[in-house]
């Protein structure tokens, strides 16, 4: 048969979570691939790019849409299991799942509220007047946003401790901290008066930044700020970094940038899109590259 389009399996996908218990993705794909009885040919066809199987992408998708929707969790990297929600849809029996059952939720809805207006607008895209290359970045900013969500909620599920050291992968990756182990020996060690680490601004360790990593789903209000800036002024620190995972009320984010020492916030959003920009906790899997004309080359003299 033909490899199934990504709605299509949703609700098989539901049934496979089903039992409750924790699953990995690749053991969905296996049981689906089963399921919808693929050959080997059909379970190892790959996209355009060659990077990954058509179905392994399908299934990737329909688990996404479910998660936005509330029927499936992740409580593990890399896995899913099913929610009391997806339990209690399953027991009404639906003879499908697609996008437009899964409009019947909010969070669903408020995921897709973006997206809605592209896809109309792809329905319509003869009348488009857009170019290839703003096609393409217009489907690479929707991939990005999708995966921005996804780190975001990922890191939500993850220990605190696990937060920490995500933030010095990150700061490390970016330049700050020296080695790893340098960085990594600061964060969640001082414990002292609102501050949560240290680490060098440079490899040289020219001047020191100090972090304040909050894993909250609350708003972070201007108390927060100033508490954290109290405490730099307290260890006579310059430079301060606040990240959290969730976002900073107006009051806080105006006190950040009218204070003497340097505060850098960085808000749920902007940390999942530091993590992408930085290669941590992504894997890329593919490339393209967009050429032109070399009319330099074709010039005879």
């Amino acid at each position: 048969m033909a490899i199934p389009d990504y709605q299509t399996i949703m609700l098989p996908l539901l049934r496979f979570a089903g039992d409750g218990r924790i699953h990995t993705f690749r053991e969905a794909v296996y049981a689906l691939a089963e399921e919808f009885s693929l050959s080997e040919a059909e379970r190892t066809e790959l996209l355009p790019s060659g990077q990954q199987p058509i179905f392994d992408n399908r299934v990737g998708w329909a688990s996404t849409y479910l998660k936005k929707a509330g029927l499936l969790d992740a409580p593990q990297r890399g896995s899913i299991q099913i929610t009391e929600r997806g339990k209690e849809i399953l027991s009404k029996n639906p003879q499908r799942i697609d996008v437009q059952f899964l409009d019947q939720f909010d969070e669903f809805v408020e995921f897709r509220k973006l997206r809605r207006d592209k896809e109309q607008d792809d329905r319509n895209k003869q009348l488009r007047l857009e170019t290839p290359e703003e096609l393409l970045e217009t489907a690479h900013q929707s991939l990005r946003d999708d995966l921005s969500a996804n780190i975001l909620s990922t890191i939500k599920n993850c220990s605190p401790e696990f937060f920490e050291r995500l933030v010095v992968d990150m700061l490390v990756s970016m330049g700050y901290g020296g080695s790893r182990k340098e960085a990594g020996q600061a964060i969640g060690k001082t414990g002292d008066g609102g501050i949560d680490g240290i680490i060098k601004e440079d490899k040289l360790g020219l001047d020191i930044i100090y972090i304040q990593a909050k894993r909250w789903e609350a708003n972070v209000g201007r108390p927060e700020i100033q508490k954290f800036a109290g405490a730099l002024q307290g260890q006579r620190a310059r430079k301060g970094i606040f990240i959290t995972t969730s976002t900073f009320s107006k009051d806080a984010l105006q006190y950040a940038s009218n204070i003497e020492n340097k505060i850098i916030l960085i808000d749920g959003h902007r940390l999942a899109e530091l993590m992408i920009d930085h290669n941590v906790g992504v894997t890329p899997i593919t490339k393209y590259e967009v050429k032109r004309l070399d009319t330099d080359y074709f010039t005879e003299d």
